[in-house]
């Protein structure tokens, strides 16, 4: 994987099997893709910890609890390793809760989960046009078309728990 990708938290999340409704597959999915990234891959994050700060809530910095520690200790490695992590400035808005100035202002994405506009938001100001990875947050799928008619594109690493 040469891509860049921006990596939703539920992604490691999964790989460690920390989601009850996920099944073997979708871990399998999910452990592929984070070992895509560590081993060929970019990944793309904001340069103010944001998602640095998602990560470290729910995974083990020293590398452990599976594939998804690792993929962080990786990241917190990496971070500044211009040929493996894209640093991207995001803007704050509305007194630097969780909107941003790059994430769009359109009425159908209005109800876009606020603590998932980071990720979006990121993809938007990369310079490499990254795929957002998910495994279980059904709301990308619900969001996916007008996410799509701005530019995000998401690989739904779990589809079988996608609904309308």
């Amino acid at each position: 994987m040469s891509e860049a990708v921006v990596v939703d938290t539920n992604v490691p999340i999964v790989a460690n099997g920390g989601a009850a409704q996920a099944s073997d597959r979708c871990v399998e999915n999910c452990i592929g893709a984070l070992e895509r990234v560590v081993t060929g891959g970019r990944i793309v994050i904001d340069d103010d910890w944001r998602i640095l700060r998602e990560y470290t809530r729910h995974l083990s910095q020293k590398g452990q609890q599976g594939v998804g520690g690792y993929f962080l200790k990786w990241v917190l490695q990496n971070r500044a390793n211009q040929r493996r992590c894209e640093l991207v400035h995001i803007t704050p808005v509305d007194g630097g809760g969780e909107n941003y100035a790059e994430f769009p202002q359109d009425p159908d994405l209005k109800a876009f989960d606020p603590s998932d506009r980071k990720f979006a938001a990121v993809a938007i100001a990369s310079l490499h046009g990254p795929m957002v990875l998910n495994a279980t947050d059904t709301h990308w799928w619900q969001y996916r078309s007008p996410l799509r008619h701005h530019g995000i594109r998401v690989e739904f690493l779990c589809p079988e728990l996608m609904q309308e």
